[in-house]
């Protein structure tokens, strides 16, 4: 099993190869489309594992005192929305470097 994983990601970095094929008029690759590509996945990806863990602990926090649902309501939604910033700032900033 762990061969057939393997052969597999060798095989889609094969066919992903393409993509560095063409030149620019240096002769230098542009890098800024894969780099934005690998950047907002990263970004997206941490900011969902921090909004999870957000909720999860909000959710528990309000398990263990009901009566600070209203406090903990507001700084989960301030927190959610500055954990969501991150990825329309990458997202912004990746639309920028990849724009000629």
């Amino acid at each position: 099993m762990k061969n057939k994983l393997i052969m597999a990601g060798v095989g889609l970095l094969g066919l992903a190869s393409p993509m560095m094929a063409q030149g620019t008029s240096g002769g230098a690759a542009d890098l800024r489309l894969p780099a934005a590509y690998i950047a907002m996945g990263i970004a997206s990806g941490l900011c969902g594992l921090g909004q999870g863990k957000a909720v999860a602990s909000s959710a528990e926090a309000v398990a263990r005192n009901p009566g600070a649902t209203a406090a903990i309501r507001f700084f989960l939604i301030l927190g959610l929305v500055l954990i969501e910033s991150l990825a329309l700032y990458t997202l912004a900033i990746t639309y920028i470097a990849t724009v000629k």
